[in-house]
């Protein structure tokens, strides 16, 4: 049976939409193939002509949600600076919606495990949100990649634990996190009420 031009393409890229949301929600470790491709709308025999492993899904899969990220922070940086990156990142809504947010915040802890290649790609890919983040940063700040990484750990480690925990609690770091991230550069903003 012979079908339409592009279909072959499509599916994977429907393959790929629902394995990084899973892939941020649940896991990788916590999303089974079947799932995904139940949720596609494609069978399981479906899977091997686009990946050949599960591995190499979580690799192409987060390849692309990490550039879809750094063209988002270049947007979010050109608009509004690295003050509006802050309160949009470290935001409650962000926090309650890890299935569309950063994959670095959702799956880091599993990303050490995954194979070289897959932590090759990412040590790549994060250095390129890095070096967005370093030229957004004040012209007075010396070391600029170096805070640029300071900057992006923070967010991501205030991103985790705001979600580990109570709302209450959660809405602290949260905050905290904005704090030490505007004190780190030098910005000043408002304190929260």
């Amino acid at each position: 049976m012979r079908y339409e031009k592009g279909r072959k393409d499509t599916s994977r890229r429907r393959i790929m939409d629902v394995a990084v949301g899973r892939f941020r929600a649940d896991g990788i470790a916590g999303s089974g193939l079947a799932a995904i491709m139940k949720d596609a709308g494609l069978t399981n025999g479906a899977f091997y002509p686009h990946f050949p492993s599960k591995a190499d899904l979580v690799r192409e899969t987060l390849s692309d949600a990490l550039s879809k990220q750094a063209v988002w922070l270049r947007e979010v940086l050109d608009e509004g600076g690295l003050d509006r990156l802050i309160d949009i990142y470290l935001s409650p809504e962000h926090r309650d919606n890890p299935g569309l947010g950063c994959a670095s915040a959702a799956l880091l802890p599993e990303l050490a495990r995954q194979p070289e290649e897959t932590r090759g790609m990412y040590a790549k890919q994060s250095r390129i949100l890095v070096l967005l983040l370093a030229e957004a940063l004040p012209a007075e700040v010396e070391t600029r990649e170096d805070v640029a990484c300071a900057i992006f750990a923070t967010l991501i480690g205030t991103l985790q634990l705001a979600r580990a925990v109570d709302k209450k609690m959660s809405d602290r770091i949260l905050q905290a996190g904005k704090n030490a991230i505007r004190a780190l550069v030098g910005l000043t903003h408002p304190p929260a009420s």
